[in-house]
């Protein structure tokens, strides 16, 4: 074995390839080949969107376990350890078993190289193929048409909420972006599309492709009534429905493109009305809206693009507190912070900024002169990580203030480690 620990394999992995994120399937699939990876015996579907995509992954994975399914759940970012990623039945894997399964793919790719990302999910499909499991919920890491998660041939595809991020690799546009999303459709089988206004690219690669598509809002509509809401298409009607765990109303685009899933496959994999309702009400995100401390209330959110700015902006003035809102942020270089700001311009009565510990991300004195341009007339300071951040927003805040700690999953990694014990969590939820 090259390395006996799992740190020590993902720092050899980080600097294997030569570039950090490099889109196409050629390399990875002829590893996943080689490995006989490319086959599953169980049902999978596969979810690829700019925001919701970690919520609805929790609501599936919630609901297929509390109707009694074995399931296999891939997903990145991590937000406390890499194991986070790869789970079977709610639990992480261990280091030993990647460790394993890493040593096995070293010697399989041969003089292929692969990037950290792509190790990731071979080891992925390679644990889960040791397990009889009846369903993967496998997580797009980005775009979707070129992702190596795209290798597996899903029975049902599902986009969440399409906006602009990742220009670089996915385009400009939403109707571009649309395009990349809709890559993990395929012939002949089910695709259900949660965006309530998804751009016209995915219909038309649904059309081109022979997918089946349902989309919010036309095969499948829900209606919120006080503390309940029905799901209803012109087959099916589920009433006196919980209100999904996860915070937020938006959680109910993402819980009716769930359930649309879960009546697309009912066939192969029944779920109940029971099932359906402790999966809603029990799902759960570390990291999207999680309350991790109180007096003062302290939430963090890997929010990092601008429509969940937008969605973080909404919930903060729907859920006012009597004291003041502190901001601590970092974010990642590639974002357009100046729309990331602008919904929150008027959120926060001071910001306290800082750089991630990451060479991709940006310096908090260029954050500052974005947040300058938007015109901001609140205190705003700077510090050399998020943990003096949020050690500075603590030491400033009162019972009644709430601090929001956002911008990337890496500020709200170095938050929750650094400064947070991942023990002091609390059970509340998450949003997109």
């Amino acid at each position: 074995m090259r390395f006996n620990t799992l740190d020590a394999w993902l720092q050899w992995q980080e600097g294997l390839h030569p570039k950090a994120i490099d889109l196409g399937l050629e390399r990875v699939q002829r590893v996943a080949e080689r490995l006989q990876l490319t086959r599953s015996r169980a049902t999978v579907i596969t979810v690829a969107g700019t925001n919701g995509k970690g919520s609805s992954l929790a609501m599936l994975n919630s609901i297929y376990t509390a109707a009694g399914y074995r399931v296999g759940l891939y997903t990145s970012p991590h937000v406390h350890r890499y194991n986070e990623r790869i789970q079977i039945q709610g639990a992480p894997v261990s280091d030993e078993a990647l460790c394993e399964v890493f040593d096995i793919i070293d010697e399989a790719r041969g003089d292929i190289s692969l990037s950290y990302f792509e190790f990731g999910t071979l080891a992925a499909l390679q644990l889960f193929s040791r397990q009889e499991l009846d369903l993967l919920l496998l997580e797009v890491g980005l775009g979707g048409r070129l992702d190596a998660v795209n290798i597996i041939d899903p029975d049902l595809s599902l986009i969440t909420s399409i906006d602009v991020d990742h220009i670089e690799w996915l385009g400009s546009d939403r109707e571009q972006i649309g395009v990349e999303k809709a890559g993990i459709m395929r012939p002949g089988k089910p695709a259900v599309v949660s965006d309530p206004r998804p751009p016209e690219s995915v219909g038309s690669e649904a059309n081109r492709m022979g997918s089946d598509l349902s989309s919010l809002g036309q095969e499948f509509q829900y209606h919120k009534i006080d503390q309940e809401w029905t799901w209803f298409s012109d087959q099916t009607r589920h009433q006196h429905l919980p209100m999904p765990g996860l915070k937020g109303d938006f959680q109910l685009q993402n819980a009716a493109g769930v359930i649309a899933v879960t009546e697309l496959l009912q066939n192969r994999l029944p779920v109940s009305h029971d099932a359906l309702a402790l999966g809603l009400k029990t799902a759960t995100v570390i990291g999207r809206l999680t309350q991790i401390d109180s007096n003062p209330e302290v939430l963090v959110d890997v929010a990092h693009n601008p429509q969940s700015t937008r969605v973080l902006a909404d919930y903060l003035s729907t859920h006012p507190v009597s004291g003041r809102q502190l901001a601590v942020m970092g974010v990642m270089a590639d974002k357009d912070v100046a729309c990331m700001l602008k919904p929150l311009e008027q959120s926060f009565d001071a910001w306290l900024l800082a750089q991630p510990r990451l060479p991709r991300a940006l310096e908090a004195d260029r954050l500052a002169r974005e947040l300058s341009e938007i015109g901001t007339t609140v205190p705003v300071s700077q510090y050399g990580s998020i943990q003096e951040a949020c050690e500075a927003a603590r030491s400033q805040a009162q019972a009644n203030d709430r601090i929001v700690i956002f911008g990337s999953f890496y500020t709200v990694a170095e938050a929750l480690s650094k400064t947070y014990n991942e023990q002091s969590i609390m059970p509340s939820r998450e949003k997109i």
